[in-house]
């Protein structure tokens, strides 16, 4: 388990009101260069923080 910091947690906070938003608007919010940011994100899914992505569906 990779020990989150208060950025990484900013970010997760960010993903789970819009999991959809730009990697260069998550970057922005947060005060990071989108590559730092993406660099992140990638980390937390490689270990499995992040463990997918979901689209919920009003039928």
């Amino acid at each position: 388990m990779v020990a989150l910091d208060a950025i990484d947690r900013n970010i997760l906070r960010l993903l789970r009101l819009d999991a959809r938003m730009s990697n260069a608007k998550l970057a922005a919010e947060i005060g990071l260069s989108p590559s730092a940011c993406l660099r992140r994100i990638k980390i937390m899914e490689k270990s499995g923080v992040i463990r997918g992505y979901t689209v919920l569906v009003d039928t």
